[in-house]
């Protein structure tokens, strides 16, 4: 009997890991999510994961046969180490490329930045199609960007274009390690929009929660006042020099994208010279995984048409 291939597609996180399987089509089969802020730690919990992917497989294609593997995961990825992952204490230090393949000998896996996966699948099939160049802006637990230009995602010298995540803040940052200031991420993130609204406001809240409050709450207002505004300069440099037609905005602080467009939006059309287009994604919350899965049919050797993952 023949078996049906599939392919499965990983999405490292900082909250949250996703699988999900499809065919060769791009017709997904199933999917799951694990939990990465449980408390156990990278390895442990990149080894659930793992275990949770092989569940899924042997509930939705019991009799399908595993032909690629695609793995995106927050920061650049090598078999030996995870670059610029700061927003998940150890996952640096794990061997994620051998891990993954370690699970699934003989498949061939390829491995993804996620932003840049996501930024991918928005190009191929969703909402940055036909723009030349466009930004992809994650707005999630931590924060980056991919640039597109001439029909694909600039990877960058290293893998690391986008990472504004790392922008410094001010002219007094200039000259100054990283390890010794306190970089855009660790104040303009989903992360850190919750260690700062649990700090100030005195309760334990989530980014959401934060936006939500800042309706009735003065000092919840007076924090997201300056989260978008200090987002809104960078995008807004980001934007005069490459010149984009479209942002179009992803990751898990969409969930208050009707509190953050407003100005953000201002903020474009008073400094930019040509105003880019501004908008949610086609995949707000799972372009990664889609991209992942895009990854994994290319690692296939084959190729989605236009209607994969519609």
């Amino acid at each position: 009997m023949t078996r049906t291939p599939v392919v499965l597609g990983l999405d490292f996180g900082g909250t949250k890991i996703a699988t999900a399987v499809c065919d060769l089509t791009g017709r997904r089969l199933g999917a799951t999510t694990v939990d990465s802020q449980d408390g156990a730690g990278a390895a442990a919990t990149l080894a659930r994961s793992l275990a949770a992917a092989h569940e899924l497989l042997a509930d939705v294609a019991p009799q399908g046969e595993l032909v690629a593997v695609g793995a995106a995961t927050l920061g650049i990825p090598y078999d030996d180490r995870v670059d610029l992952a700061p927003t998940f204490p150890g996952w640096g230090e794990l061997p994620f490329g051998q891990l993954v393949k370690d699970a699934f000998p003989g498949v061939p896996v390829q491995l993804g930045n996620d932003v840049k996966a996501a930024a991918t699948a928005e190009l191929r099939w969703g909402a940055l199609l036909g723009c030349d160049p466009g930004i992809y802006l994650n707005l999630g637990t931590g924060l980056a960007v991919a640039i597109v230009a001439g029909g694909t995602v600039i990877s960058g010298a290293h893998g690391a274009s986008g990472e504004i995540g790392y922008n410094l803040r001010s002219t007094a940052d200039v000259g100054i390690a990283e390890v010794e200031r306190t970089i855009l991420e660790e104040v303009v993130s989903g992360q850190a929009l919750e260690a700062t609204g649990t700090a100030r406001l005195g309760q334990p809240v989530t980014a959401a929660e934060v936006f939500a409050l800042a309706q009735t709450r003065p000092d919840a207002a007076a924090l997201t006042t300056e989260f978008v505004r200090e987002l809104a300069l960078h995008v807004v440099n980001l934007a005069i020099a490459i010149d984009p037609v479209r942002i179009v905005v992803a990751g898990g602080m969409v969930r208050s994208w009707d509190r953050i467009e407003p100005d953000l939006r201002r903020a474009l059309d008073a400094a930019v010279p040509y105003p880019p287009e501004l908008t949610t994604a086609r995949f707000p919350s799972d372009a990664p995984l889609v991209g992942a899965l895009a990854l994994g049919v290319q690692a296939a050797g084959a190729d989605l048409g236009e209607e994969a993952f519609a």
